[in-house]
Protein backbone atom coordinates (compact mmCIF):
# COMPACT_ATOMS: atom_id res chain seq x y z
CA UNK A 1 0.00 0.00 0.00
CA UNK A 2 2.92 2.25 0.47
CA UNK A 3 4.32 2.17 -2.38
CA UNK A 4 0.98 2.33 -4.05
CA UNK A 5 0.70 6.07 -2.30
CA UNK A 6 4.16 6.89 -3.21
CA UNK A 7 3.22 6.22 -6.71
CA UNK A 8 -0.23 8.47 -6.18
CA UNK A 9 2.00 11.17 -5.03
CA UNK A 10 4.34 10.67 -7.89
CA UNK A 11 1.47 11.33 -9.94
CA UNK A 12 0.31 14.70 -8.25
CA UNK A 13 3.93 16.09 -8.58
CA UNK A 14 4.04 15.20 -12.54
CA UNK A 15 0.36 16.18 -13.14
CA UNK A 16 1.31 19.38 -11.84
CA UNK A 17 4.10 20.57 -14.00
CA UNK A 18 2.42 22.04 -16.79
CA UNK A 19 2.41 20.72 -20.53
CA UNK A 20 0.87 21.00 -23.41
CA UNK A 21 -2.43 19.21 -21.95
CA UNK A 22 -2.29 21.48 -19.37
CA UNK A 23 -2.29 24.97 -21.67
CA UNK A 24 -4.19 23.64 -24.77
CA UNK A 25 -7.13 23.44 -21.19
CA UNK A 26 -6.79 26.34 -19.48
CA UNK A 27 -6.90 28.14 -22.97
CA UNK A 28 -9.96 26.52 -24.39
CA UNK A 29 -11.78 27.04 -20.53
CA UNK A 30 -10.94 30.77 -20.86
CA UNK A 31 -11.84 31.28 -24.41
CA UNK A 32 -15.13 28.87 -24.52
CA UNK A 33 -16.16 28.45 -21.10
CA UNK A 34 -16.20 25.70 -18.71
CA UNK A 35 -18.11 22.83 -20.72
CA UNK A 36 -15.18 23.28 -23.24
CA UNK A 37 -12.74 23.01 -20.93
CA UNK A 38 -14.41 20.03 -19.54
CA UNK A 39 -14.73 18.39 -22.62
CA UNK A 40 -11.06 19.07 -23.64
CA UNK A 41 -10.04 17.45 -20.22
CA UNK A 42 -11.96 14.34 -21.02
CA UNK A 43 -10.37 14.41 -24.35
CA UNK A 44 -6.96 14.39 -23.33
CA UNK A 45 -7.92 11.30 -20.02
CA UNK A 46 -8.98 9.18 -22.81
CA UNK A 47 -6.19 9.43 -24.90
CA UNK A 48 -3.48 9.50 -21.40
CA UNK A 49 -5.80 5.91 -20.26
CA UNK A 50 -5.17 4.19 -23.91
CA UNK A 51 -1.63 5.00 -23.80
CA UNK A 52 -1.49 3.66 -20.47
CA UNK A 53 -3.23 0.83 -20.99
CA UNK A 54 -1.42 -0.01 -24.48
CA UNK A 55 1.86 0.39 -21.65
CA UNK A 56 0.06 -1.83 -19.56
CA UNK A 57 -0.46 -4.57 -22.02
CA UNK A 58 3.30 -4.80 -23.25
CA UNK A 59 1.89 -2.93 -26.34
CA UNK A 60 3.66 0.57 -25.51
CA UNK A 61 7.13 -1.15 -25.52
CA UNK A 62 7.07 -2.93 -28.94
CA UNK A 63 5.61 0.39 -30.21
CA UNK A 64 8.59 2.47 -28.62
CA UNK A 65 10.96 -0.44 -30.00
CA UNK A 66 9.43 0.17 -33.14
CA UNK A 67 11.34 3.10 -34.46
CA UNK A 68 9.81 3.98 -37.69
CA UNK A 69 6.47 4.16 -35.64
CA UNK A 70 7.50 5.92 -32.52
CA UNK A 71 8.85 8.72 -35.12
CA UNK A 72 5.80 8.80 -36.95
CA UNK A 73 3.94 9.70 -33.43
CA UNK A 74 6.47 12.07 -32.29
CA UNK A 75 6.68 14.27 -35.75
CA UNK A 76 3.02 13.56 -35.58
CA UNK A 77 2.93 15.57 -31.90
CA UNK A 78 5.19 18.12 -33.89
CA UNK A 79 2.77 18.97 -36.55
CA UNK A 80 -0.16 18.86 -33.87
CA UNK A 81 1.37 20.88 -31.85
CA UNK A 82 3.13 23.69 -34.19
CA UNK A 83 -1.19 23.69 -35.85
CA UNK A 84 -2.37 24.53 -32.36
CA UNK A 85 0.28 27.40 -32.32
CA UNK A 86 -0.30 28.62 -34.75
CA UNK A 87 -3.77 29.36 -34.87
CA UNK A 88 -3.20 31.00 -31.70
CA UNK A 89 -0.96 33.03 -32.76
CA UNK A 90 -3.46 34.28 -35.46
CA UNK A 91 -6.26 34.51 -33.73
CA UNK A 92 -4.14 36.69 -31.28
CA UNK A 93 -2.47 38.92 -34.54
CA UNK A 94 -6.38 39.66 -35.90
CA UNK A 95 -7.60 40.43 -32.43
CA UNK A 96 -10.97 38.17 -32.57
CA UNK A 97 -11.56 39.35 -29.03
CA UNK A 98 -14.91 37.49 -27.60
CA UNK A 99 -15.46 35.78 -31.12
CA UNK A 100 -13.57 32.48 -30.02
CA UNK A 101 -15.57 30.38 -32.51
CA UNK A 102 -13.77 32.89 -35.66
CA UNK A 103 -10.08 31.44 -34.06
CA UNK A 104 -10.57 27.89 -35.55
CA UNK A 105 -8.47 26.76 -31.83
CA UNK A 106 -11.71 26.62 -29.80
CA UNK A 107 -13.80 24.22 -31.30
CA UNK A 108 -18.01 24.82 -31.57
CA UNK A 109 -19.01 21.71 -30.47
CA UNK A 110 -18.15 19.34 -27.76
CA UNK A 111 -17.04 16.80 -29.85
CA UNK A 112 -14.39 18.84 -31.26
CA UNK A 113 -12.99 20.08 -27.94
CA UNK A 114 -12.79 16.35 -26.96
CA UNK A 115 -10.93 16.00 -30.27
CA UNK A 116 -8.78 18.61 -29.58
CA UNK A 117 -7.80 17.03 -26.30
CA UNK A 118 -7.38 13.19 -27.70
CA UNK A 119 -5.03 14.37 -30.16
CA UNK A 120 -2.80 16.71 -28.04
CA UNK A 121 -2.67 13.75 -25.60
CA UNK A 122 -2.27 10.80 -28.45
CA UNK A 123 0.19 12.22 -30.20
CA UNK A 124 2.93 13.15 -27.40
CA UNK A 125 4.72 9.77 -27.41
CA UNK A 126 6.31 11.15 -24.12
CA UNK A 127 3.54 9.94 -22.56
CA UNK A 128 3.94 6.56 -23.38
CA UNK A 129 7.71 6.49 -22.96
CA UNK A 130 7.02 8.06 -19.02
CA UNK A 131 4.21 5.12 -18.65
CA UNK A 132 6.87 2.67 -20.16
CA UNK A 133 9.95 3.72 -17.45
CA UNK A 134 7.64 4.69 -14.59
CA UNK A 135 5.23 1.66 -14.07
CA UNK A 136 8.09 -0.62 -13.60
CA UNK A 137 9.93 1.40 -10.91
CA UNK A 138 6.78 0.88 -8.74
CA UNK A 139 5.05 -2.18 -10.03
CA UNK A 140 6.73 -5.06 -8.51
CA UNK A 141 8.16 -8.07 -10.46
CA UNK A 142 4.92 -10.13 -9.39
CA UNK A 143 2.50 -7.45 -10.14
CA UNK A 144 -0.34 -9.12 -12.33
CA UNK A 145 -1.53 -7.42 -15.23
CA UNK A 146 -4.36 -5.84 -13.01
CA UNK A 147 -1.96 -4.11 -10.75
CA UNK A 148 0.00 -2.72 -13.96
CA UNK A 149 -3.61 -1.27 -15.25
CA UNK A 150 -4.25 0.03 -11.61
CA UNK A 151 -1.52 2.20 -11.99
CA UNK A 152 -1.64 3.26 -15.12
CA UNK A 153 -5.40 4.35 -14.86
CA UNK A 154 -4.33 5.65 -11.31
CA UNK A 155 -2.09 8.06 -13.05
CA UNK A 156 -4.82 9.11 -15.54
CA UNK A 157 -7.42 9.59 -12.97
CA UNK A 158 -4.58 12.21 -10.95
CA UNK A 159 -3.75 14.00 -14.18
CA UNK A 160 -8.18 14.37 -14.82
CA UNK A 161 -8.29 15.55 -10.90
CA UNK A 162 -5.24 18.52 -12.03
CA UNK A 163 -7.17 19.25 -15.21
CA UNK A 164 -10.55 19.51 -13.45
CA UNK A 165 -9.02 21.60 -10.66
CA UNK A 166 -7.16 24.27 -14.24
CA UNK A 167 -10.95 24.25 -15.57
CA UNK A 168 -12.37 25.32 -12.12
CA UNK A 169 -9.69 27.60 -11.53
CA UNK A 170 -9.95 28.91 -15.59
CA UNK A 171 -13.65 29.80 -15.08
CA UNK A 172 -13.79 31.96 -12.24
CA UNK A 173 -10.83 34.10 -14.11
CA UNK A 174 -12.81 34.00 -17.27
CA UNK A 175 -15.05 36.54 -15.70
CA UNK A 176 -11.73 39.03 -15.50
CA UNK A 177 -10.49 38.10 -18.88
CA UNK A 178 -13.66 39.72 -21.47
CA UNK A 179 -11.60 42.06 -22.66
CA UNK A 180 -9.57 42.52 -25.98
CA UNK A 181 -6.40 42.96 -25.35
CA UNK A 182 -6.63 40.04 -22.21
CA UNK A 183 -8.17 37.89 -25.24
CA UNK A 184 -5.37 38.58 -27.52
CA UNK A 185 -2.89 38.24 -24.71
CA UNK A 186 -3.87 34.35 -23.97
CA UNK A 187 -3.84 33.83 -27.34
CA UNK A 188 0.00 35.01 -28.08
CA UNK A 189 0.75 33.37 -24.94
CA UNK A 190 -1.35 29.95 -26.15
CA UNK A 191 0.93 30.09 -29.21
CA UNK A 192 4.12 30.53 -28.26
CA UNK A 193 3.91 27.38 -25.42
CA UNK A 194 2.53 25.60 -28.09
CA UNK A 195 5.62 26.34 -30.62
CA UNK A 196 7.86 25.97 -27.98
CA UNK A 197 6.19 22.55 -26.41
CA UNK A 198 6.87 21.38 -30.66
CA UNK A 199 10.48 22.76 -30.99
CA UNK A 200 11.44 20.73 -27.60
CA UNK A 201 10.03 17.83 -29.19
CA UNK A 202 11.13 17.86 -32.58
CA UNK A 203 14.83 18.39 -31.04
CA UNK A 204 14.19 14.95 -28.63
CA UNK A 205 16.28 12.25 -29.79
Amino acid sequence: MSQYLSFVLFAAVVAIAPGPDTFLTLRNTVMGGRGRGLWTTFGICSAGATQGVLAALGLGAIIARAEPVFQAIRWAGVAYLTYLGFLALRAAVRGHGMNWEATGLAPRSPWRSFRQGFLCNITNPKVLAFNLAVLPQFAGADTGMAGLLAYALTLTLVGLVVLLAVVAGASRARTVLQGRRAQRTIEGGTGVVMLGFAAVLAGDD
